[in-house]
């Protein structure tokens, strides 16, 4: 039987030399395959937590990829976790299994947990293909009327992936994203100040709507600058640097295209 995780990191600290560690690894990899092999429901988040650790150390990982959708299918959200966890490190656009796990991502991103829709929202953010972006953007894009400032920060950055990928869809979805620039979280301003970067960047058929909001995107940098003491967003007597560094970047952009 295989051991947990923390036996496993303290048997590979104990190791004095690399074939040690090799040797560790290797029966740890056998009996995370044989349990693969036999089904071990039970011990399955386990075992793909285990090939994360594994996966870090440099080795051979790709044999647990199937074992990540099965996690994500789970209703339960820790497995749920260490799965889309497990996705986002194991595999990349690239990876032919890939395309296994867009009804998941479809069905999560309806969850009625939070959470469960941040997890889909952040992986779309981090692996979208364009064939998936077609499936999912309308989805995405739903989120952003989220009534949680969490899941609609997500999903202006799960956006921003998707538009990269399928820059023509970017003209359908301008109204929506402007929309944000009236949020009250400046985590939420960010994200979409930043997926308006984007989309100035890819697609010039846009940028005649976007010139519209510069006199918000102006007041919205004055009031930053007129903001008093704020222990949310201050840094080193700043009100939200970074967001004001989003805001100067948009708007010149926007003078050079102008120009």
């Amino acid at each position: 039987m295989s051991v947990k995780l923390r036996e496993l990191i303290r048997a590979v600290r104990a190791c004095k030399t690399a074939q040690e560690e090799r040797a560790v690894i290797a029966k740890e990899c056998a009996l995370i395959r044989t349990a693969f092999k036999d089904n071990a429901i039970a011990v399955r988040h386990r075992n793909v937590a285990k090939l994360l650790f594994i996966h870090m150390l440099g080795y051979p990982s790709h044999f647990g990829q199937m074992e990540c959708l099965k996690l994500i299918a789970s209703p339960n959200f820790p497995e749920k976790r260490i799965g889309y966890l497990a996705l986002m490190l194991l595999l990349d656009e690239r990876t032919e299994v890939l395309t296994l796990v867009t009804n998941s991502l479809k069905n999560d991103l309806q969850h009625e947990s939070q959470y469960v829709v941040g997890l889909a929202l952040t992986s779309v953010g981090n692996l979208a293909t364009a064939d998936m972006g077609r499936v999912l953007v309308a989805d995405v894009a739903s989120q952003l009327q989220s009534s949680n400032p969490y899941v609609r920060k997500k999903a202006a950055l799960a956006l921003i992936r998707i538009l990269k990928r399928i820059p023509e869809l970017s003209e359908d979805y301008v109204d929506g994203i402007i929309g944000l620039l009236k949020d009250r979280s400046h985590g939420v301003l960010i994200a979409a100040v930043q997926l308006i970067l984007e989309i100035v960047s890819l697609q010039s058929m846009a940028i005649e709507r976007i010139k519209r909001i510069v006199p918000s995107l102006v007041k919205m940098l004055r009031n930053l600058l007129n903001l008093g003491y704020s222990p949310e967003h201050d840094v080193a007597g700043i009100a939200d640097p970074f967001l004001q560094v989003k805001l100067l970047h948009l708007l010149a952009l926007l003078g050079c295209q102008s120009a």
